[in-house]
């Protein structure tokens, strides 16, 4: 080979390469910019997985296993987390939670686990039951007004809340909206009175919504009150 054509090689093989990292860099690039956009994307489509034909026994079934209550290692929510539970798709659905006012209806998830926040709102304490005392929930905020708990910071004292385990569905109205600093656990621990509990973050993370809502009303599941449910 002359010294020409192995010049040549070299510099083939240098706008190989430099096409390579552009190629790279673009596709990195594209990934921070729209992070949020694909993140959602993901999540709605957990959602729709975790909600489409669930049933009451399903959601018996789910409720035997453990969930993750280990406030530390709960993430942020981006496209690893949510990708990754995609994949995985292990989190099931306990129950429903809908409030129609600012059109959201997520699944009810165990625990506290990246599988569960990338689907739905998370129950906070492994013995809370369904219309018994303090019910109360996490959700990650997303810009997507669409996406898990991003709604919460549009709800209006006095809207409605529903949750169905689709044996019951039980009504509360919320009574109490505020913004909170993350150590406020005591929204976490049980109350005699019969409330849910809805949190999620504001300011960029360094607090929180806390929302409060009274038990109103419990009524037997039917093809009517549980039509503001998408299971379908």
């Amino acid at each position: 080979m002359t010294k020409k054509q192995k010049q040549k090689k070299k510099t083939d093989k240098s706008a190989i390469f430099l096409r390579i990292a552009a190629t790279i860099l673009l596709l990195v690039g594209l990934a921070l910019v729209f992070n949020r956009q694909i993140s959602a994307f993901f999540v709605k489509q957990n959602q729709a997985s975790a909600l489409n034909g669930l049933t009451a026994e399903q959601i018996a079934d789910n409720q035997k296993k453990k969930g993750m209550y280990d406030f530390s290692k709960v993430k942020s929510l981006g496209i690893n987390e949510t990708l990754k539970s995609r994949v995985k798709n292990t989190a099931g659905a306990i129950g429903i939670i809908a409030i129609p006012s600012v059109n959201l209806n997520l699944p009810i998830m165990q625990g506290l686990s990246n599988d569960a926040l990338s689907t739905g709102g998370g129950t906070m304490r492994a013995d809370q039951k369904m219309g018994q005392g303090n019910y109360p929930l996490a959700g990650h905020y997303m810009t997507d007004k669409g996406a898990l708990f991003s709604p919460l910071e549009r709800v209006q004292i006095g809207a409605k809340v529903y949750l169905t385990d689709l044996k019951k569905v039980y009504t509360y109205q919320i009574y109490y909206k505020k913004v909170v600093d993350p150590t406020a656990v005591w929204l976490v621990e049980n109350t005699k009175k019969k409330i849910v509990t809805l949190i999620t973050c504001v300011d960029g993370g360094t607090n929180r919504w806390s929302l409060r809502g009274k038990l109103i009303k419990t009524a037997k599941a039917s093809k009517q009150n549980l039509g503001m449910f998408k299971t379908k």
